[in-house]
């Protein structure tokens, strides 16, 4: 049976009076098709979530929190931070922490005070924290005890950070500090969320994207665009299921309460935005994990019930490849999902092997797409496991030339996104604001084509960046470390491939003439300036200047394929 076209499944979806209804409105000066029933902010949809009452919203490890707990915690949370720490309606409130409980409170009493949120990348080093710290002015910071540690010699750098509130710590902490628990007491009975007034284009959102310059920036996101990624996001799965035959979904039908396992972090969009906000404004569980591990993520499965889980590619791969695998009883998960990164299609085949009844998929986003604009899943992943879906309703895509022309069909070119998910722009950053966002449409960066049905294939990424295990890495930004160091003379980061990472990084060096310097010390240079995830893992040592074209260009093309042979996925 041929399964109805995206075109009549859109129509179909988004008839009036549907829960997918559409409207037009007029935002930063386009006219662009909204979800008319989105909630018009975070701070509606912590208030919807009160509808859940008692069921379990979060669990991690012994712990559990229901979402009336969680609304009790969020609405005094909220309070304190107008109330005691003076934040008015845009200060700037900053999280870094792992995936804590604590996370989604922080977040949701933030944007619920009026504040605009800051989730800082918690892997982070103590300078690159400063950094997001100061560039966003914060003035509240939400952190974690190790986090607290690793800023520890930076805060007297930012004299704008008027508190910083520290959870678990088990240890003592600065008496400047308070701790978490101390801020939140014991939440009434009747707490209530403080009088705020939002709207939905107000801002809600800092979260920080690696740019060409090698200096991270911040995508300012509106209520707007996270609200309505929510919509998108229940949109999507719609349409993919009656897109594999099953029937259209009764409304207000009752249903098991579905169980998420995430393992991705909470300051990325796809964690906060597709994850976080779906299930909390779906009523699903949320199991939250200390850092991921297969062996554990298994065991969470099966302990849970787990319904859907994933994350990039990587992670998947590891948990069918576990040794214990076999062992568990995983006939709860209905849903393994993931982007943020390439997947082979071998990785669908797998899938299929190990879960007979499961659904894979995959999406398309940025940062500056607040998560989601394209899904693909069901029987059209199947199908076409090598594309990332068509648009969501609200979404336009199209694929341009050098110069801005739309391409046919089927042409490749460069991905540009217009729709009410795309961020307003960059935080104190006009100039790369207007170089990214031309007209509403958002420049990708990446190279891709759409087909006849409007599936959207992505062919290439982002000039110098790469993606390891989900975390972007622009190659500039290592580069800019290794030229700090004495004996570099010229230097090339490029990828090399791994199986399960997708990517891993690699350096080629020219060294300067009578230095000597080893492999060791300038990943331990490195790693003394950036994250973890940053230093190469591979760092050749010439004495011979760096391949260059005519314009003096270096040819990352040719020192990737050199440096292929030291792969090790």
């Amino acid at each position: 049976m041929t399964p109805p076209s995206i075109a009549d499944l859109h129509r179909l979806l988004t008839a009036a009076g549907s829960p997918f209804e559409m409207e037009e409105r007029e935002i930063r000066g386009v006219r662009l098709r909204t979800w008319k029933k989105a909630p018009p902010s975070l701070r509606a949809v912590v208030e919807l979530s009160r509808l859940h009452g008692e069921k379990t919203f979060v669990v991690y490890e012994d712990e559990r929190l229901g979402f009336e707990a969680h609304y009790r915690a969020v609405a005094t949370l909220a309070t304190a931070l107008v109330e005691r720490f003076g934040i008015r309606k845009g200060d700037r409130v900053a999280i870094a922490m792992r995936n804590f409980p604590e996370w989604s409170i922080s977040f949701f009493a933030a944007a619920s005070a009026g504040a605009i949120v800051v989730p800082l990348n918690a892997w982070w080093t103590g300078e690159e924290l400063e950094y997001g710290l100061a560039d966003s002015g914060s003035v509240v910071l939400f952190a974690d005890a190790e986090r607290t540690g690793r800023l520890a010699e930076h805060l007297p750098k930012l004299p704008g950070l008027r508190q910083l509130i520290v959870a678990r710590a088990d240890e003592p902490i600065a008496p400047e500090h308070l701790r978490f628990e101390d801020v939140l007491g014991t939440p009434p009975a009747d707490a209530k969320l403080p009088d705020v007034p939002l709207e939905p284009d107000d801002d809600a959102t800092i979260f920080y994207t690696s740019g060409t310059t090698g200096r991270p920036k911040g995508a300012l996101g509106t209520h707007r665009n996270i609200c309505g990624n929510i919509v998108s996001l229940a949109c999507g799965t719609v349409r993919g299921a009656l897109r594999s035959g099953a029937p259209l979904p009764t409304p207000g039908e009752a249903r098991p309460q579905s169980a998420s396992l995430i393992s991705i972090p909470l300051f990325h969009a796809t964690g906060c935005h597709a994850t976080l906000c779906a299930n909390f404004a779906f009523g699903g569980k949320l199991v939250m994990m200390y850092k991921w591990d297969p062996e554990r993520a298994l065991e969470l499965i099966e302990r849970e019930r787990i319904n859907s889980f994933g994350g990039v590619p990587a992670m998947v791969w590891q948990v069918l490849e576990s040794p214990s695998f076999a062992k568990r009883d995983l006939s709860c998960v209905t849903s393994v999902g993931y982007g943020g990164a390439p997947a082979a299609p071998e990785l669908v085949r797998r899938i299929q092997e190990a879960f007979p009844k499961v659904s894979p998929g995959q999406g398309y986003g940025l940062t500056e797409t607040s998560s989601v604009t394209t899904l693909n899943g069901g029987a059209d992943y199947i199908a076409k496991p090598d594309s990332v879906g068509p648009p969501v309703p609200v979404v336009d895509v199209k694929i341009v030339d050098q110069a801005g022309r739309e391409l046919p069909v089927g042409e490749v070119g460069e991905i540009w996104i217009r729709g009410p998910n795309v961020v307003s722009g960059y935080w104190n950053k006009p100039e790369a604001t207007a170089e990214t966002i031309t007209d509403g449409w958002l420049h990708s960066g990446d190279l891709g084509r759409v087909d006849e049905e409007g599936f959207v294939y992505v062919l290439d990424r982002a000039k110098d960046m790469l993606i390891r295990g989900g975390e972007n890495i622009y190659c500039v930004e290592v580069e800019s470390v290794l030229y700090d160091h004495p004996a570099v003379m010229d230097a090339a980061v490029v990828g090399l491939s791994h199986r399960v990472l997708g990517e891993e990084v690699a350096a080629v060096v020219q060294v300067v003439a009578g230095r000597e310097v080893t492999e060791k010390e300038l990943q331990d240079f490195v790693g003394s300036r950036l994250a973890a995830f940053k230093v190469p893992v591979r760092i050749e040592l010439r004495s011979e200047p760096l391949p260059r074209n005519a314009n003096g260009k270096i040819l990352k093309r040719q020192l990737k394929d050199e440096m292929a042979k030291y792969a090790r996925g």
